[in-house]
């Protein structure tokens, strides 16, 4: 038994639609205020169109029922108004008997052919029959006016008439469309309202989450408005006050380990002082330094979470900038500085210089040639600290600025550290609305770049 071939799947079926929806969703406006917006506005108008065009429609019904039940009775009396006229007076009545949509004319035939449409032979058929019993010599459709008649008739005493004969539809007024325009416009007006209204709410709120920030010094919103609105700032609200409360929970704790450690490392640090093994006292410490160190170090790395209270400061960046280049050099760790700021920046002159010292020490760590470049790029001021070290993976190019990560495997403390130094400098930088980020150099080493918030201030 064979078996049945199986047909191919088409991939640009239930594909292909995905794909044309997001083509139109490529189309539609990237917030929400203005896609609602949109959304009514074109509603609105649509509705609009289609009730205007129902409305039109209706006219026109009406008007052709009109027509067709009295423009063939008026057409037959004028033509039996001519006929009992004698011929000599006939054509000094043709103005008079005139009308929008007929008129007449002594003599001559009629042009065209048989009416096309539907309308136009019902048109035909009711003005014929009106005007019997006078003899209709020929009906005949003509290309201008549009659906234009003209009917050739012969009268009493055997001349002929025609009858120019056209459907007039009824004219809309101008100032219909302008009420319409304004119609249209106030309803996009309310609709803008309403929707600006509804996202307004969300609007600040996004604002206010993005404020919220390391230093968690974000603004409360306004309990106010809708129901749905005043509950979201309230949960808002009260979402920053309990994650304040234990980032501030969390400092005390580690403060309070700090402390209680400070004693039983006194302490350690003194009977150390009395053995007798020099080799042994000299591992014992080097092992307190390194737990001292990594106190310090979490409770400055839980401070950066907690807030930065420093102000912003207008500061010469380049005294700043050769001064912590220099104290580098007091202590026999040359450090170059290549470039000028030019000009004064608006910045947290503390927490700018903890960074740059983060960043210059784990660069002397791992490398000899460090440089700290300086130059405006895009409106802002940015930092680059240059080392000649053996780099970091790509992949742990990111996780080197997450706490307590260390790239040397030995977990060395001496080459490794604490692995809170980029923590720091990346919490700091974030506290401040900078931005740090870490590249591997092409010719080798580590560049890492802090781009501060603000351009130089002239």
């Amino acid at each position: 038994m064979s078996t049945p071939a199986i047909a191919p799947v088409n991939p640009s079926g239930a594909g292909g639609m995905g794909v044309g929806a997001r083509g139109w969703r490529r189309l539609l406006p990237g917030s929400l205020f203005l896609r609602v917006t949109l959304i009514i506005v074109v509603g609105l108008a649509v509705a609009q169109l289609l009730t205007f065009a129902a409305i039109r429609y209706e006219r026109n019904l009406a008007l052709r029922e009109l027509m067709m039940t009295g423009i063939e009775r008026d057409i037959a009396s004028s033509v039996a108004i001519l006929d009992r006229l004698p011929a000599a007076e006939r054509a000094g009545w043709l103005d008079r008997l005139e009308r929008r949509n007929y008129r007449f004319v002594l003599g001559g035939s009629a042009e065209g052919g048989e009416p096309g449409s539907e309308a136009s032979r019902q048109f035909a058929k009711a003005i014929t029959e009106a005007m019997r019993p006078f003899e209709i010599v020929k009906v005949g459709e003509v290309a201008w006016p549009p659906e234009g008649l003209q009917i050739q008739v012969r009268l009493g005493d055997g001349s002929s008439v025609v009858v120019h004969a056209m459907r007039v539809g009824m004219p809309v007024s101008g100032w219909v469309m302008w009420v319409l325009a304004i119609q249209l416009l106030m309803l996009a007006v309310c609709a803008w309202v309403a929707v600006r209204l509804v996202t307004r709410p969300l609007a600040q709120l996004s604002a206010a989450a993005d404020d919220l920030g390391p230093d968690l010094t974000a603004r409360s919103l306004a309990e106010e408005g809708p129901t749905e609105v005043a509950h979201a700032a309230r949960a808002f609200n009260a979402m920053q006050q309990r994650i304040a409360g234990y980032m501030a929970e969390r400092v005390e704790i580690l403060a309070a380990i700090s402390h209680d450690l400070q004693t039983p490392i006194t302490r350690m640090r003194l009977r150390t002082e009395m053995m007798d093994n020099a080799h042994d006292r000299e591992k014992f410490r080097q092992d307190l330094d390194a737990m001292h160190s990594l106190v310090r170090e979490g409770v400055t790395y839980a401070r950066t979470l907690h807030g930065a209270t420093e102000p912003p400061l207008r500061i010469d960046a380049d005294a700043l900038l050769e001064s912590l280049v220099a104290d580098y050099e007091d202590v026999g760790q040359p450090v170059r500085l290549e470039g000028k700021a030019g000009a004064p920046i608006v910045s947290r002159p503390n927490a700018l210089r903890r960074i740059l010292m983060n960043l210059i020490d784990n660069a002397l760590k791992f490398g000899s040639d460090v440089r700290l470049c300086v130059h405006a790029e895009g409106g802002r001021l940015v930092l680059r600290v240059l080392d000649d070290g053996p780099g970091i993976p790509p992949d742990e190019l990111d996780a080197v600025l997450k706490p307590f990560y260390r790239v040397e495997s030995s977990r060395n403390r001496s080459t490794g550290g604490t692995g809170l130094g980029l923590a720091i400098a990346h919490q700091l930088a974030m506290a401040m609305g900078a931005e740090l980020t870490l590249h591997n150099r092409a010719e080798g080493g580590l560049e890492a770049r802090l781009a501060l918030a603000g351009a130089p201030a002239h």
